[in-house]
């Protein structure tokens, strides 16, 4: 996607607030991605991505900033966390593991995409199979004319979903289950390796026409897909376009001594680094490249510092951005200026029960008062803390709406409702109850 910079920190805004240093520096790294694709390739072979590492304390964004920023541009993403891997040698996931749940990102995105350029064609053939079903269970005899007019009548009343409820038998796929064959490791659909050694079981199932129609559609427009296609554009993908964030990198780091815990943590570091550093990795797929992938990782650094990482991986993310703690001017800033705010969002779920929720300015600026005190005076999770609050302020209303066929009933919400209903959370100082 051919975004500025500037144009793709403009997008970010619209979803997250403040952290400009952390929104300059993932813009900059992608717009990079779109330069190098422009080179020769062999300059473009030389150019690898400059890799970032982000300090902050939880909920101020680092998750969000990199998620928000593969779906800009549609690219594969995934969030591991660090320490949910351990060393080689040891029982568990390996760092290997990333890299192939990535590839498996990757198909599913070029799938979908797929998918969505053949479901026409495939609705068509799938409309008509579950036309001769339908009519199969009429069982009237007609002659060819008349059996025409019939399926077209039949036809036009599927779309309309008149049958929707209708119970059918029909024979689906039965699709083999995953197996975990490795304790914590990843689960492996023994069908999808051994494809046509396996016999294609089918088995018949009750559904409703429109859950038989879904499953129709995903099995024509699955025979309509190139699968070696969707193979090749998914490892191009994940090579070249692949995002992968490392979360809780601060939790491998060593403090300081060798000991036990700690040598075992460097262990994960030394396993990461070469997939950092551009290495091949295996995958049911193929080979895949990891030497151009943007690698993103993050942390709070509340007693670790980034300098505890071994030097070769504090090396392999030259760029590091420290995302700032949430003030009261940004959640504001939250509660008002995000495409689909927390205000907007329980505005929607409660107008299902004719329930018109409105907040006034001074409300608005309360909660966030009241977010920013209980953060500085508890554990600081950042935005996170505006659904704990708002949940307790909202809690009467939300448990009594609903049930009948009320009629709307406007509800506002400003400070003095707020300062009431939120009374013990500023007079409790322990505010345990309210940590989460």
């Amino acid at each position: 996607m051919d975004l500025s910079p500037k144009q793709i920190v403009n997008e970010l805004n619209k979803h997250i607030i403040g952290q400009d240093e952390a929104k300059k520096a993932v813009a900059i790294a992608l717009r990079n991605r779109y330069r190098r694709a422009q080179l020769s390739k062999e300059v473009r072979d030389e150019i690898t991505p400059k890799n970032i590492i982000m300090k902050g304390p939880t909920g101020v964004g680092k998750t969000e900033i990199a998620r928000r920023l593969a779906k800009l541009v549609k690219a594969p993403f995934i969030k591991v966390e660090a320490t949910k891997y351990t060393e080689v040698g040891y029982v568990g996931k390996d760092v290997e593991g990333m890299v192939r749940d990535l590839v498996e990102c990757a198909v599913r995105l070029v799938k979908d995409e797929k998918t969505a350029e053949v479901s026409v064609k495939a609705t068509e053939t799938a409309e008509k199979k579950m036309v001769k079903i339908l009519a199969e269970a009429k069982k009237a005899d007609r002659g060819e004319t008349a059996r025409e007019v019939f399926e077209q009548n039949l036809l036009e009343s599927l779309r309309k979903g008149t049958f929707d409820k209708m119970v059918i038998e029909t024979e689906v796929r039965d699709e083999p289950k995953n197996m975990e064959l490795v304790p914590g490791g990843a689960a492996i659909n023994l069908g999808s390796i051994f494809g046509e050694m396996l016999p294609q079981k089918k088995k018949k199932r009750k559904l409703t026409v429109s859950e038989a129609m879904k499953l129709f559609i995903a099995e024509e427009a699955e025979k309509l897909i190139d699968d070696d296609a969707v193979t090749d554009e998914a490892l191009r993908r994940a090579e070249n376009d692949g995002i992968i964030f490392i979360d809780e990198i601060d939790k491998i780091a060593a403090k300081g001594n060798t000991g036990g815990a700690d040598v075992s943590r460097e262990g994960v570091q030394r396993d990461i680094l070469p997939i950092v550093e551009g290495s091949t990795v295996m995958t049911k797929y193929g080979a895949v490249k990891t030497d151009y992938m943007l690698f993103i990782a993050a942390g709070a650094f509340h007693v670790a510092r980034v300098e505890d990482l071994i030097p070769e991986l504090q090396g392999r993310f030259p760029v590091s951005v420290e995302l700032t703690s949430l003030t009261k001017e940004d959640f504001i800033n939250i509660l008002t200026n995000t495409e689909h705010s927390i205000t907007q969002q329980y505005a929607m779920l409660l107008a299902v029960d004719n329930v018109d929720l409105k907040f006034t300015p001074d409300a608005i600026e309360a909660i966030a008062e009241i977010s920013e005190e209980i953060n500085l005076t508890s554990e600081d999770i950042g935005a996170r803390r505006l659904h704990t609050v708002m949940e307790f302020l909202l809690e009467d209303i939300s448990f009594n709406a609903g049930g009948g066929n009320y009629p709307l009933v406007t509800v506002e919400i400003d400070r003095k409702y707020v300062e009431e209903h939120l009374a013990k959370i500023t007079k409790d100082r322990d505010l345990k109850k309210y940590v989460l």
